[in-house]
C-alpha cells in the first residue's frame, strides 16, 4: 500500500466520522421541541422547559461551530504537510529521538490547547453564564489550564519518554512492556486519583457528622459494604451542576458527592444516588471497566507494533524521516474506526450497567427517592429528556431519564 493511498484513507475515515456525527447531531436537534413524555412532565414547567430547549440548541449550534472549525483545521493541517512542519521544528532543537518526539507532542498539544481556549472560554462564561451553571472565575479557569499543562508535561510526558525508550531496547516487543507501563499507571491512577489529582483542583472535605452521615453509614452497613470515606467536593466553585462519583479500591476506596449534590437533594434522594454508586461496586462494574480498558489498550499497542516499523506511516503524513511519534499519530487517525466501534460497545455495556445499579439501588434501599433525585438533577442541569434513539445509542453512556424511570417502576 502506497503513503498516497493511506493518505486518502485517512482522509476519508475523517471526513466520514465528520458527516456521521453531523447526521446525528441533526437528528437529535430536531427531537428538542418535542413534547414531553407523561413520566416526565413534573420534571420542568412550562418556563424551565422553553429555558432548556434554548439551551440545547444555542449548545448545538456552538457544538456545530467548534466541531467544524476542527474538523477543517485537522484536514488544513493534513494536505499542508502541517507534520512535516512540527517535526522540522521539534529536529531543529535535538537530534535524540525521545526529545524530538517530546518536543514534537509538546507543540501540538500547546498549539491545539491554545486554539481551543477561546472555544472554551466563550462556553464557560457565555453560555454556561447566560444560563446560571458558571460559577468559575477568570482566575480559577487560568489556573485550571495551567494545572493541566503541567499534568500533561510530567505525566502524559513521562509515560510517552518511557515507551519510546522501551521501543528502542526492545522494538517488535515493545508493545507488551509499553502495554504493562499503562496498565499500571491505569491501576493507580484508579486507585489513588482522588488522592492525588483532584486535590490539585478541587478541595476535598471528610463529610461531616450528622444525619446524613448517619443514613449513608447505616445503608452500608445493611448491605455489607465498608465505607469510611465520604467527601464534599467544592464543586460549585466552577458550575451548579452536581455529580457524585465512586473511586479506589481497597482502603482508598471512597464516594465523592458534590456540594451542589447535597445541596440540591434531599438526604433520602442523597442515600439512593450512593446506592447506586455502590451498585456498581458490588456488581463488579469498576472491576469490569478496568480489566476492559486495558484489553483494549493492549489490543491497539499489539497491532500498533505490527505497523509501526513500516514508513509508509510518516509518508503518508508527509514526512521523510520514519519515527515513532509520527507513526503513532498516523495509526491513531487510522485506529479510530475500531476504536468508535469498541467505544460503542463499551456504551452498550455501560448502560446495561447503570440498568443493574439502578435496580441494586432498588433492591436494597428505594426506588422512588432514586427517581425524584434523578429528576431534578435533570431540571438542574437543563438535560435533554427527548434525545433522538439514534444519538443516545451511539454516544450515551446512561440511559435516558425516562428509560431509567421505566425501568425504576417495572
Amino acid at each position: 500500500m502506497t503513503a498516497n493511498t493511506v493518505f486518502y484513507i485517512i482522509i476519508a475515515i475523517l471526513v466520514v466520522n465528520f458527516i456521521i456525527d453531523k447526521i446525528l447531531d441533526q437528528l437529535n436537534a430536531q427531537r428538542f421541541k418535542d413534547a414531553l413524555p407523561p413520566e416526565l412532565d413534573d420534571v420542568y414547567d412550562h418556563n424551565a422547559y422553553l429555558k432548556s430547549q434554548n439551551y440545547k440548541a444555542i449548545n448545538q449550534r456552538f457544538s456545530n461551530i467548534t466541531s467544524s472549525f476542527s474538523f477543517l483545521l485537522t484536514l488544513g493541517f493534513l494536505w499542508f504537510n502541517g507534520f512535516e512542519f512540527v517535526d522540522q521544528i521539534a529536529r531543529s532543537f535535538s537530534d535524540h529521538p525521545i526529545l524530538i518526539a517530546l518536543i514534537f507532542f509538546g507543540i501540538i498539544m500547546l498549539v491545539s490547547d491554545m486554539i481551543s481556549i477561546p472555544f472554551s472560554y466563550y462556553k464557560t462564561f457565555v453560555i454556561e453564564e447566560k444560563f446560571g451553571f458558571n460559577k468559575t472565575t477568570k482566575n480559577t479557569f487560568v489556573r485550571d489550564k495551567i494545572k493541566g499543562w503541567l499534568i500533561m508535561i510530567s505525566i502524559g510526558g513521562g509515560i510517552l519518554a518511557l515507551i519510546i525508550w522501551v521501543y528502542q531496547m526492545t522494538q517488535s516487543e515493545f508493545w507488551i512492556y509499553a502495554w504493562g507501563i499503562v496498565t499500571v499507571f491505569s491501576i493507580l491512577m484508579n486507585m489513588f486519583y482522588s488522592r492525588l489529582i483532584v486535590p490539585m483542583f478541587n478541595k476535598q472535605t471528610p463529610l461531616e457528622e450528622g444525619s446524613l452521615k448517619t443514613k449513608i453509614s447505616d445503608y452500608a452497613t445493611s448491605v455489607g459494604f465498608s465505607l469510611s470515606k465520604i467527601f464534599i467536593i467544592d464543586g460549585s466553585k466552577r458550575s451548579t451542576k452536581a455529580n457524585a462519583y465512586f473511586s479506589g479500591f481497597g482502603n482508598e476506596k471512597r464516594i465523592t458527592l458534590f456540594d451542589t449534590l447535597v445541596n440540591d437533594l434531599e438526604e433520602e434522594e442523597i442515600v439512593a444516588v450512593l446506592a447506586h454508586e455502590v451498585g456498581h461496586y458490588k456488581k463488579k462494574h469498576i472491576i469490569f471497566n478496568l480489566i476492559s480498558a486495558i484489553s483494549l489498550t493492549g489490543l491497539s499497542f499489539y497491532i500498533f507494533s505490527l505497523f509501526i516499523s513500516k514508513p509508509v506511516l510518516s509518508e503518508a503524513l508527509g514526512v521523510s524521516t520514519h519515527s515513532f511519534h509520527i507513526g503513532l499519530i498516523a495509526f491513531g487517525l487510522l485506529y479510530s474506526p475500531i476504536s468508535e466501534f469498541t467505544g460503542l460497545i463499551m456504551n452498550v455495556m455501560s448502560r446495561k450497567f447503570e440498568y443493574q445499579a439502578d435496580d441494586y439501588a432498588k433492591a436494597t434501599y428505594a426506588a422512588e427517592p432514586l427517581i425524584s433525585a434523578l429528576k431534578k438533577l435533570s431540571k438542574n442541569s437543563l438535560s435533554n429528556l427527548t434525545p433522538h434513539a439514534a444519538y443516545v445509542f451511539m454516544h450515551y453512556s446512561h440511559p435516558t431519564l425516562l428509560e431509567r424511570i421505566k425501568n425504576l417502576r417495572a
